[in-house]
């Protein structure tokens, strides 16, 4: 990566929805989990649509074909992959990889997942915006004194995020780069639905 305080611009960023998982914990897949009338899945996704990007790219694997019937696939890039069990860092590179398909070739992208209930479009916009105001290359959510996705990368990052492995996931690189790494706040970061008690709270 360049030093800290070079500029990195911003025009073309893409979504890349993190949802190949097995939802082990949880016994059912978590991203058809129904929240607000929608799956989890959709849900993430109708967000994203809603935000200021140019393109989006939904990784599956687990549950494949059952996830891809339930979701309305307009306009997105669905990307298989076939290591999900391996953990997140699989996924993170599959959507890395899957980005030279996209024209014009996005320069940035926002790793999200579906099982953050309260991403909304206006946090991914304001990703974007604490990037253009700051130039830094990583873009991140913060919240209860900890950081995290959703993230924004600019593709000088992506070698460093296609060297993780296993369940390594995109907080590993934040970290390792804190002078090149601004923040937006995201109080409800923190919920996330991993077990049954989890969605339970959330339905409540």
């Amino acid at each position: 990566m360049a030093a800290p305080g070079n500029e990195y611009l911003v025009t073309h960023c893409s979504v890349v929805i993190l949802a190949a998982g097995q939802s082990a914990r949880l016994g059912s897949p978590k991203q058809l989990l129904f929240y607000k009338g929608k799956n989890l899945l959709q849900h993430a996704i109708d967000t994203a649509k809603q935000a200021s990007v140019q393109s989006i790219i939904v990784v599956l694997g687990s549950n494949f074909e059952l996830l891809v019937n339930e979701i309305d696939t307009t306009g997105l890039h669905i990307v298989k992959n076939d290591d999900w069990q391996t953990g997140i860092a699989s996924s993170i590179c599959c959507g890395i990889n899957s980005l030279k398909d996209i024209v014009p070739l996005p320069d940035t992208a926002i790793f999200m997942v579906c099982d953050q209930p309260f991403v909304t479009a206006s946090l991914l916009d304001d990703l974007l915006a604490v990037q253009k105001a700051t130039k830094q290359s990583i873009v991140a959510s913060e919240y209860e004194d900890t950081i995290g996705i959703p993230a924004l990368f600019h593709k000088s990052v992506f070698p460093k995020l296609l060297e993780l492995k296993g369940n390594a996931g995109a907080k590993k690189v934040m970290q390792q780069y804190p002078d090149s790494c601004a923040t937006v706040p995201f109080p409800l970061g923190s919920i996330d639905i991993d077990t049954l008690d989890d969605y339970e709270r959330l339905a409540k």
